[in-house]
């Protein structure tokens, strides 16, 4: 049965992340409690899928640590790491030619040796993790073939057939459109993972998150529940944009209603043709 091991503590310490010398995060400290839903947002070049990456192990950190569980993931093994942390990245593609159940099953690969076959429970839950997300149907389908929407939910699957007490998901609406990032951030909010995610669209944010890191030049600008950290002063600080922030009448999230940076003008009336 695919079950999550218990949702994970993550708590990242001081990280810093340089490159010839240029840094491109300083002193990042974040803390995400088992089972929550935590989100880094931020302008581009902020630091938020350098930060994701040093999370998840793609880089190391060049100062700080990242602790999963009180255990320091810098001298883990990549299998080991794996186990505790599986990534939904930003680009949904996969093999070439591969059904959507081969590319599930692609995810029971941290708890096997690299030679061992797939077994009748690897079968079992890859099948449950195609029907938890929704894509039982999709299992004989060519993973290249799918919608936008379908490759997010079967790289979920795939995630969850890990195994893992943290997920992290870069940017997991990215090119798709209003029904379907609903549908996925629902989805992740319902598995009983930790959940670290980089959006861009800060209403999505405000809806799906239980609290938020605001990234500014590689340095953490504000952090807390979405109501206290997305406010019209600090959109204006980070984004360099005017808003309104309003109080969604449905979900009771902060809602950002974005106001023009200039007065609009009106275009000119062409001249009649002569």
């Amino acid at each position: 049965m695919t079950r999550v091991t218990r949702p994970a503590a993550l708590a990242a310490e001081g990280v810093g992340y340089a490159v010839e010398g240029r840094a491109l995060l300083s002193g990042v400290d974040l803390v995400a409690r088992p089972g929550e839903t935590v989100g880094l947002v931020g302008p581009n070049g902020s630091g938020k899928t350098t930060f994701l990456r040093c999370v998840y192990g793609s880089l190391r950190p060049t100062a700080g640590r990242v602790l999963v569980d009180g255990a320091d993931t810098a001298p883990m093994k990549v299998r080991e790491r794996a186990r505790r942390i599986a990534v939904v990245p930003q680009d949904a593609s996969g093999v070439p030619g591969l059904t959507v159940r081969e590319v599930v099953a692609m995810g029971r690969g941290p708890h096997k040796r690299f030679w061992e076959q797939d077994g009748p429970g690897d079968v079992r839950r890859v099948a449950e993790a195609l029907r938890r997300v929704g894509s039982a149907a999709l299992a004989d389908r060519r993973f290249e073939g799918l919608s936008g929407g379908e490759r997010q939910r079967v790289l979920i699957a795939r995630a969850l057939v890990q195994e893992p007490g943290l997920l992290a998901l870069d940017e997991p609406t990215n090119h798709l459109d209003i029904r379907f990032q609903l549908e996925v951030l629902a989805l992740v909010r319902s598995l009983g993972t930790t959940n670290l995610l980089v959006l861009h669209d800060l209403n999505l944010a405000a809806w799906c998150c239980d609290r938020l890191y605001v990234l500014k030049d590689g340095r953490v600008a504000a952090s807390g529940a979405p109501a206290e950290v997305l406010t019209e002063e600090l959109l204006a600080d980070v984004y360099g944009v005017r808003a309104r922030v309003e109080v969604h009448p449905d979900t009771g999230a902060p809602n950002i209603v974005y106001l023009p940076v200039h007065p609009s003008v009106s275009p000119p009336v062409p001249s009649p043709p002569s």
